[in-house]
């Protein structure tokens, strides 16, 4: 069974996480949902709605090898915090070499950071300045260029989801997951 890591930090996009995670598990992948290590409320990580999610492990329990994907939900409060997380670094650095890795709305920020942002993305438009990269793309809702994938925001999180399930699962499986929601707009 495939296994994706979705870390969260305080203020992630609630319908960013939920959407991912939730067509994730319908398409038969494993998510891990982690917290940082830093996070004041340990499991319980409150997003930028004020929505609490609970998170299964602690991001320093990761072991790499247990994942084949790592998954940033964007927001920017979470998204200036993962970035700013020395672990998460190094994991998006990890996944990158030899695994695949997501970001969406805010997330590719975390990416440029680690230096791995590839040469075409997507974010959420009002996030390109900041993250300042060429090679942005508006005229997709997810973008995928060799291991990494990007996507623009709330609304296309489910699109998201099911690009991640086709790459991980296959397409059966994708569609599959897309019938049973009704996703006919992906």
């Amino acid at each position: 069974m495939a296994a994706v890591l979705l870390p969260l930090a305080a203020g992630f996009e609630e319908v960013e996480a939920v959407g991912l995670i939730d067509v994730m598990r319908r398409g038969g992948i494993e998510v891990r949902v982690v917290y940082l290590e830093d996070e004041t409320h340990g499991a319980l990580v409150t997003g930028a709605n004020g929505i609490t999610l609970q998170a299964d492990m602690s991001i320093k329990n990761v072991i790499t090898d247990d994942f084949d994907m790592m998954v940033l939900p964007g927001g920017w409060d979470g998204t200036y915090a993962l970035a700013e997380n020395k672990r998460v670094i190094e994991l998006v650095q990890e996944f990158k070499e030899k695994k695949v890795i997501g970001a969406m709305c805010a997330a590719p920020f975390v990416l440029k950071k680690a230096g791995v942002l590839g040469n075409d993305y997507t974010c959420y438009p009002g996030a390109k300045d900041e993250i300042n990269h060429p090679g942005y793309r508006d005229d997709a809702k997810v973008v995928i260029d060799g291991n990494v994938m990007t996507s623009q925001g709330p609304g296309t999180s489910v699109c998201f989801g099911l690009a991640i399930v086709e790459r991980l699962v296959g397409k059966e499986s994708m569609q599959a997951v897309k019938d049973g929601m009704l996703l006919d707009y992906c």
